[in-house]
């Protein structure tokens, strides 16, 4: 059944919102983060006036109210995943959640002269941290090439490299291409081949993946995932690390301090188990209940439906943007698996020009790197910008965007 976006556009208050510049908000930056119903913002509203406290430490009414709260949070988000509720550690993000894998498992099982396998289209958060622990270690970081014409990943190399290598990293969706990467295959593959047969641990970055498409992460079966909330509906400072008892505990702890210990000594400490024993401090509680909120509005919403609606937003906008003198757009949006990402570049005018324009007519569009240097340049460009659809954006606003963008690019390429 098609999404009802008007209903759903009467969810989110920030939608009506008139820009200094007179125009109404036309949000296009989904890729960056998505907006949030009233419900996550009444949740964490609820929070905070009614049940503040702390969690895990006390035995007063609040303390209790608020354990309730945030570990119910972390059931939604395991049921949503379809994993079992210890499997979620809570993070402040994707990013987190990465260097929770690279600092907690590969300084625990990596040594000098072990293999990653990474690729080309990763965000640099999954880049930059092997780099820093391949100075500490003296692992070796591999990267599979992006064919620049298809966006597609070189599988070929993928096989090639995958028996040495002790662990792969891979990004689910490209938040700069729209590209889904075949992860099904990956998973396999790494698993049977990988270090030389003994298996080789995955970890699959799903933030641009999780807001369009439900993804069950005990079918998927890869070793690690990580999640960000605020790019589905949910808080920003919030995401997740979903992994398995048996991975987790081939992991040190990535922080220390209070609540992820059981005893403390003056000459040694004990460790709590599961999921506890990576989250360190006082947790994001008020951003937890926020996420979890978040996951309960979208459980009403069909992800398949979803997903037809940004990717044919997207494709949509790609073919007739496309056709704008000077416009190349980037990413291969007739493959229905596609994101709603549409990255785009003039051959003449500047991105971030284009951007300020785009944003006078009250388009809200990224402009930038996007957090994938070595992508950019396999492409041969620095930046682009980009245009990215969620659940609550409409046709006309993708037609509006097309035909302002088409006024913008005949006055400023003249």
């Amino acid at each position: 059944m098609p999404l009802n976006v008007e209903q759903i556009r009467s969810d989110f208050p920030i939608l009506s919102r008139i820009l200094p510049s007179g125009r109404k908000l036309v949000y296009l930056d989904n890729a960056a983060t998505t907006q949030k119903p009233k419900v996550v913002i009444n949740a964490m509203n609820h929070y905070y006036e009614n049940i503040n406290s702390n969690v895990h430490r006390a035995v007063h009414t609040l303390a209790g109210e608020a354990t309730d709260a945030y570990e119910n949070a972390r059931n939604s988000i395991s049921k949503w995943f379809n994993v079992d509720r210890n499997q979620v550690i809570f993070t402040s993000g994707t990013t987190e959640a990465i260097n929770l894998v690279v600092h907690g498992w590969g300084r625990a099982n990596l040594e000098k002269g072990d293999v990653v396998l990474v690729t080309e289209m990763e965000h640099h958060a999954d880049i930059v941290p092997w780099q820093l622990l391949s100075k500490e270690r003296g692992i070796e970081i591999r990267f599979i090439s992006v064919d620049p014409e298809t966006y597609r990943l070189n599988m070929d190399e993928f096989e090639a490299s995958i028996d040495e290598a002790k662990f792969v990293g891979c990004v689910h969706t490209s938040n700069v291409l729209g590209t889904r990467n075949p992860v099904e295959d990956i998973i396999k593959i790494a698993h049977e081949r990988g270090d030389n047969g003994n298996g080789a641990r995955v970890l699959i970055d799903c933030a641009q993946a999780s807001p369009h498409e439900r993804l069950d992460l005990t079918d998927l079966g890869a070793d690690f995932v990580a999640v960000s909330g605020h790019k589905m509906c949910g808080p920003t400072g919030i995401g997740g690390l979903i992994t398995t008892q048996h991975v987790m505990d081939e992991m040190q702890p990535f922080m220390a301090g209070g609540d992820m210990i059981e005893e403390v000594f003056l000459d040694h400490s004990t460790f709590q188990t599961g999921p506890y024993r990576f989250e360190a401090g006082t947790p994001k509680i008020a951003e937890a209940i926020g996420w979890g909120a978040a996951i309960d509005w979208l459980s009403q919403f069909d992800m398949h439906e979803v997903h037809k609606h940004i990717h044919d937003l997207a494709a949509h906008t790609a073919s007739e943007i496309s056709k704008i003198p000077g416009i190349k757009v980037y990413g291969d949006h007739s493959d229905p698996t596609c994101s709603g990402v549409v990255s785009f570049l003039h051959e003449s005018i500047h991105a971030e020009d284009l951007a300020h324009f785009l944003d006078l007519g009250g388009f809200a569009v990224r402009t930038g790197h996007h957090c994938a240097q070595p992508l950019m340049r396999k492409l041969g460009i620095s930046a682009t910008n980009r245009a990215s659809f969620y659940l609550y954006n409409t046709r006309e606003e993708a037609d509006a965007f097309i035909a302002h963008l088409d006024r913008v690019v005949g006055r400023l390429a003249k």
